[in-house]
């Protein structure tokens, strides 16, 4: 039941809000979660989801409630997300919240996987502790968060974020001869984040062939250390699972994805008529094949490898066919301050201007 939370819960759920940030792009196919333990109104333990296997959130903050020397008893702890009732790569949090002795539990958002839904909150009430779910900005942000892990959850498939850059006047490339960037450097320092924070990262094989990408996550220190509220220090970012949509298996076995698979996978995502020794060729390089018949058939094969979130990279073929298919969740368009006109560079509006990114959320899960 929704419930009308006070001033100073806001404040403590929003300070596990910003505390879930530490995991992103560590903890995936599990969510990101934060959780705070407030006793009389004071502080007395705080954590995350730190990484895929270590504790869980809401045992991270009794943790530190030990090492600060308080005791949770009696106390209330604000959580991003349901409390897990089942046993994974750690035991039930039900279990840890019972055994410390909380008294409240205030939740922002539910878990709607199926070993979920609900039953952490009914175990906890069950033992004694008093329950409430957020409403209003809280929640809303909190479901935001794990849009990757909601969907995933709900539809086996992974979130599908469109990344496209182009020019004022929609070119999306520049003309041969002329450099091939179209956004800035700040840009693409935020998509090399946000590869890191992916599961995979896909392109169709135009850009395969035309630009032999290496596709791996290669951030600064510095974006890295502060993207997170809670400042963890990350300097070696996870890196996404590599995908190339190639109906006829065309990848060059030389191409610098297939000679960088001891620093990230590769699957080419082949049609069943493609060629049977251009497949052979790309497996015996190392690559994965994996042969789908249309793009929802290739979501749900990545789905199955618990990939639950895919950023798209590209040109305007592999856009435009997954938007026929209405695949894409999430777009985020870097609009440069140029005019291309037909491929060519006519025009720099403002050389020194920053580029603007657009974001639209399609779909909410």
């Amino acid at each position: 039941m929704d419930t009308l939370l006070t001033t100073e819960d806001r404040a403590h759920l929003k300070r596990a809000l910003e505390l879930a940030e530490g995991g992103r792009g560590r903890v995936s196919p599990n969510p990101l979660v934060g959780a705070v333990v407030v006793r009389d109104g004071a502080v007395i333990g705080e954590g995350f989801h730190a990484e895929l296997g270590d504790l869980h959130a809401e045992r991270a903050a009794l943790e530190d409630c030990r090492r600060r020397g308080e005791d949770p008893g009696g106390a209330t702890m604000y959580v991003t997300l349901e409390p897990c009732a089942h046993r994974g790569r750690q035991p039930p949090c039900v279990e840890a919240i019972l055994d410390a002795g909380i008294a409240r539990v205030v939740i922002a958002s539910e878990d709607p996987s199926e070993k979920a839904s609900g039953r952490g909150p009914g175990i906890l009430r069950d033992g004694g502790v008093e329950v409430e779910s957020a409403a209003g900005e809280e929640a809303t942000t909190a479901r935001l968060l794990n849009q990757p892990f909601r969907k995933h959850a709900r539809t086996g498939l992974p979130l599908v974020t469109l990344k496209l850059a182009i020019s004022l006047d929609g070119c999306t490339t520049t003309a041969p001869g002329d450099s091939p960037w179209i956004s800035g450097e700040g840009s693409r320092e935020l998509v090399h984040r946000w590869r890191a924070e992916s599961d995979a990262v896909a392109v169709g094989i135009g850009t395969a062939l035309a630009d032999d990408p290496l596709l791996t996550a290669r951030p600064s220190r510095s974006s890295f250390e502060s993207h997170s509220g809670s400042r963890v220090d990350r300097t070696d970012p996870r890196q996404p699972i590599r995908v190339v949509f190639d109906r006829q298996a065309r990848l060059r076995v030389d191409s610098q994805l297939l000679k960088t698979l001891d620093e990230a996978p590769v699957v080419v995502v082949a049609a069943p008529d493609a060629g049977a020794a251009r497949t052979a060729a790309l497996r015996d390089a190392g690559a994965e094949v994996v042969v789908a018949d249309g793009i929802e058939a290739a979501l749900s094969e990545l789905g199955r490898r618990e990939v639950t979130s895919l950023l798209l990279e590209g040109g305007r073929t592999v856009a435009a066919s997954f938007l026929a298919a209405d695949a894409i969740d999430e777009a985020r368009t870097f609009v440069a301050p140029v005019l291309l006109g037909g491929g060519r560079r006519i025009a720099a509006l403002d050389p020194g201007a920053e580029d603007d990114l657009i974001t639209a959320r399609l779909k909410e899960w």
